[in-house]
């Protein structure tokens, strides 16, 4: 028999019994008629030096990589809205009328693993990148290729992104635990651990899943419906779990989450919730996105995980902005699995609300935050001791000032915390996103190098950072570099960095947007700042506040001094396409349609999702759809990729 030939027929008995075995939990042969299929497969491979595009020999790890390389996304990821009432789930389905009359809803899963976006060309697996911030992710490629449930050829032939969950199911979770010279704590982190794991042959030990909810994009591919992508994303041979209805009321809804809630502990999947989206597809992009979330969807979190344990004592702790607060330090106990021993407290207001004391049990719950909440007194005892409030600061020795249930060191120059903890949110990712610079270098710098001031950190030297402990020629050569390179940074950024209190990222975006230069937003007023949506009394007064501070603004300036440069807000090119609102359909000749968008955009245009009267035109290319009809019943103008440069001149 023809080699090829039989290496074809191999690949396609194997998958069934992949299939057969891993996702219908239905074996139908023994484990050594499997060896002989797989093996007599390897060694047709090493005779014609031919592996097939989907054959399961290349799910095997390869070699142990040196580092994960950073990946930018294609289109933006976000979280999920949270609710965890029955109440705020009417709320969101009253929000939702306001856009669609009679509105459906999908109801899946809240799959509780790592988020990974898988991408095809021409049908073929190319890659898998995590999460990361939503913007940027790690190549998890070799990672991810080892599991058996990502499909590596795909009947969709065009590019196309999914993203789903890297699992590792109970079942999975117990059988490597028998064996495991080191037992994992729960499936959440033995996939968490898989996937950043620089050896692929660890990850593939851990037989994980991968299960797939959304298309982020797809060349030529739109969906009307939630369920008409589930279903496509199912027809791609991907696992989707084993639940997903569409319902038409919350209340049906709540019946649904009710029925989970009380199954979930039985399920071979680890869930934290529900999720529940717009069925609709369409008015998706009108509704929108906050920062974080879509606003068309919510996910209802089921009640958290709660236990009782012994409060042994309360330790105070500086924070950046010189706020002391209590840490509760408990005897070790398992809880949502895993090992809690330390929650948070508030303030001493919440400490006597609780009625909470040293020596005294109490109970935590855990509710898939990373800290857990004490929440309340279970028992006291003769022995327990009463929480007192600090009068100086445990860091410094400085008095505390009181301000309403809160005590704050105000020794901002010398308390070795509060700088330490500035410094870090310095460079954090979402600020000035210096890599290499973790908190425990910094206090290494503290001691060390005098670091005390954010500008400090642009003035290192290789010959004082080769003198300290772990750090070697290259090691501090690359260091230099990433603080190089993250002098020139956007507006935004900047202003997240130099901690202003209460002042996130989303809060600096919006400054950023509606200012557009530092100078200007150092010469707002309150009342300036109070106009912008979303920032409140408090948050206003304390950016203006900030500015007024002679420390501070003289921190800005040493900034400068060494070489930072915040980035001109961009604008647009022209606008010459003002007033205009384009629909995008099918696959343009030369441009994805997030390019065209942003050429759109660029030139003062907008885009919608949906065709409506209000569209101005209709940009299509191949394949476009039900959207090319609409425009065509309504009288819309529609144009192809080359009449739009020509008409409009860009």
């Amino acid at each position: 028999m023809d080699k090829l030939k039989r290496m074809k027929e191999l690949v396609d008995e194997i998958l069934i019994h992949n299939r057969n075995y891993y996702e219908l939990d239905n074996p139908t042969i023994s484990d050594k008629e499997y060896d002989k299929l797989y093996d007599e497969l390897v060694d047709l491979e090493k005779e014609t030096g031919v592996v097939l595009d989907n054959s399961p020999t290349q799910r095997v790890g390869g070699d142990v990589l040196s580092k994960f390389v950073k990946k930018k996304h294609e289109v933006r990821l976000y979280s999920m809205g949270k609710v965890r009432s029955f109440g705020e789930l009417e709320d969101f389905y009253i929000d939702m009328k306001k856009y669609v009359k009679e509105p459906t809803f999908a109801v899946e899963y809240k799959f509780d693993g790592l988020t990974i976006v898988t991408e095809y060309n021409d049908g073929k697996f190319v890659s898998a990148t995590t999460r990361g911030n939503g913007e940027i992710g790690e190549d998890v490629t070799a990672q991810v290729k080892t599991i058996k449930s990502v499909p590596l050829v795909i009947p969709f032939k065009k590019h196309i992104l999914f993203q789903g969950e890297g699992m590792m199911t109970n079942s999975a979770f117990k059988k490597y635990n028998k064996t495991a010279e080191e037992p994992l704590k729960n499936p959440r982190n033995g996939v968490a651990g898989a996937i950043r794991n620089l050896d692929p042959k660890e990850t593939a030990r851990r037989n994980l899943d991968y299960f797939c909810y959304a298309v982020l994009t797809a060349d030529g591919k739109k969906f009307e419906t939630q369920k008409e992508m589930h279903d496509f994303i199912a027809q791609n041979g991907f696992k989707t779990g084993d639940f997903f209805e569409v319902v038409k009321t919350m209340q049906a809804a709540e019946e649904l989450i009710d029925k989970i809630d009380v199954v979930k502990n039985k399920l071979d999947v680890m869930i934290d919730g529900v999720v529940i989206k717009l069925n609709e597809v369409a008015p998706r992009e009108e509704i929108g996105y906050t920062n974080k979330f879509p606003k068309w969807a919510r996910a209802y979190k089921f009640e958290a995980e709660e236990i009782s344990t012994i409060l042994k004592d309360v330790v105070w702790q500086v924070g950046r902005t010189g706020k002391v607060s209590p840490t509760a330090i408990l005897e070790p106990v398992q809880l949502a699995g895993a090992t809690i021993s330390r929650a948070t407290l508030n303030n001493i207001e919440d400490i006597k609300k609780k009625k909470v004391s040293i020596g005294s049990r109490v109970f935590i719950r855990r509710s898939n935050e990373v800290i857990p909440e004490v929440l309340g007194l279970a028992e006291e005892y003769p022995h327990s001791k009463k929480i007192v409030e600090p009068k100086v600061c445990p860091c410094c020795g400085s008095v505390l000032v009181k301000k309403g249930p809160l005590v704050y060191c105000k020794n901002h120059d010398n308390c070795k915390e509060q700088i330490v903890s500035r410094l870090t949110h310095f460079v954090s990712r979402e600020a000035f996103n210096i890599e290499g610079l973790s908190e425990k270098s910094i206090l290494q710098f503290y001691d060390d190098l005098k670091l005390r001031h954010f500008s400090n950190i642009f003035t290192l030297k290789k010959e004082d950072l080769v003198k300290l402990e772990k750090f070697a020629d290259k090691k501090a050569e690359n260091l230099l570099s990433s603080i190089e390179k993250a002098k020139k940074i956007e507006l935004a950024r900047f202003l997240f960095a130099i901690g202003i209190s209460e002042v996130g990222i989303k809060t600096a975006k919006d400054l950023a947007k509606h200012f557009k230069t530092l100078e200007n937003l150092q010469n707002a007023t309150y009342e300036q700042v109070d106009s912008i949506e979303d920032i409140g009394d408090i948050i206003a007064q304390n950016i203006v506040d900030f500015f007024k501070d002679d420390d501070n603004l003289l921190e800005i300036k040493r900034l400068f001094d060494v070489g930072v440069e915040i980035l001109q807000e961009e604008e647009a090119k022209s606008n010459k396409l003002e007033g205009l609102t384009f629909v995008l359909t099918g696959t343009l000749p030369h441009y994805a349609r997030s390019d065209m968008t942003k050429i759109i955009e660029e030139n003062g245009g907008k885009t919608a999702s949906s065709v409506s009267k209000n569209t101005s035109y209709v940009l299509a290319g191949d394949e476009a759809g039900s959207k090319l009809d609409k425009a065509k019943s309504l009288g819309i103008k529609i144009i192809s990729e080359d009449e739009f440069f020509k008409t409009f001149k860009i």
